[in-house]
């Protein structure tokens, strides 16, 4: 019976995420393993429940039913789990959360240590990306996100700065050669380093000031993916190549030091902080539940 259970927890993992790689990389096991688990389902069941391609992997019409007959019904197998941990002194298992690579960087250490501190037997699984993700098809149990970035019908919770700022700057070097910009669009005559997102799409500058919004399309000798490599673009504005945009908190030892200056400051006001975001169901697993209940008591 075991057995028939997690290769109906494998079905359903290979459904929300679409493919046996990515429902295997979420539960850290083999893609092998969930196809073979896969097969033996259906051997058992004697109909096909899964369409495989090269290119994906969608329920058949059996399929389909038998997923939707599933999701409660693992769903209170798992609530009924989790409630043993109520009889526990202390909550255990895993929490995973998906975050921004800049909240990964400087905000979630100061929440996670302590957290982790005072509850010794909760492992949390850091997935850091600054996408728009299907957060509960991609096997997390919350995410980190900015408010604009929120998905709907979700619980939001303050968590981290309460307020960001994303400047402008350069170092001393570059503006004794080629002047400050005095407003935005002079940066269209710049060089400008500039990031990409995961998706190919390069960052546009957004710059604010009493109620006029400029957005540019920056260009300029480095272009560099934001967040895992934006310590190149800090660290190529310090070498006077040019103007950078980034998090305030993310190069402040450079702007104390000196080695980078802001500009356009006026046109950079701060904006509000992230959430931690989850699913509104009627229980939460008890490390989650755990994790809340301390994002709250920080606030």
């Amino acid at each position: 019976m075991n057995g028939q259970l997690d290769d109906l927890a494998t079905f359903v993992s290979v459904v929300e995420a679409g493919g046996f790689r990515d429902a295997a990389r979420v539960s850290g096991a083999s893609a092998s393993g969930f196809s073979e688990a896969i097969r033996r389902l259906e051997t058992r069941l004697g109909v096909r429940l899964l369409n495989r391609t090269t290119r994906s992997v969608t329920p058949t019409a059996a399929g389909r039913q038998l997923y939707e007959s599933l999701c409660p019904a693992l769903s209170e197998i798992v609530h009924a789990i989790d409630t043993v941990n109520d009889f526990r002194d202390r909550p255990a298992g895993t929490l995973r959360l998906n975050v921004p690579a800049n909240i990964a960087r400087t905000a979630l250490a100061p929440v996670i240590v302590p957290f982790l501190k005072e509850y010794p037997e909760i492992r949390i699984e850091v997935t850091a990306e600054d996408s728009f993700i299907d957060m509960v098809g991609g096997g997390y149990d919350a995410g980190i996100r900015y408010d604009e970035r929120l998905e709907q019908d979700m619980i939001a919770l303050p968590i981290g700065p309460r307020t960001q700022r994303i400047m402008i700057v350069g170092a001393p070097s570059y503006f004794a050669e080629h002047g400050r910009p005095q407003h935005p669009r002079d940066l269209l005559q710049h060089r400008c380093l500039c990031g990409r997102f995961a998706g190919g799409r390069l960052t546009t500058w957004e710059l604010e000031k009493d109620g006029e919004i400029v957005r540019i399309n920056p260009d300029g000798p480095l272009i560099s993916q934001p967040g895992s490599a934006s310590d190149l673009l800090i660290q190529a504005a310090v070498g006077g190549l040019g103007l950078t945009s980034i998090f305030e908190d993310w190069m402040r030892p450079e702007l104390d030091s000196g080695a980078l200056e802001p500009v356009l400051e006026d046109w950079c006001p701060p904006f509000a902080g992230p959430f931690l975001y989850y699913a509104g169901r009627r229980y939460l697993p008890a490390p989650l539940r755990a994790f809340v209940d301390f994002v709250k008591r920080q606030a």
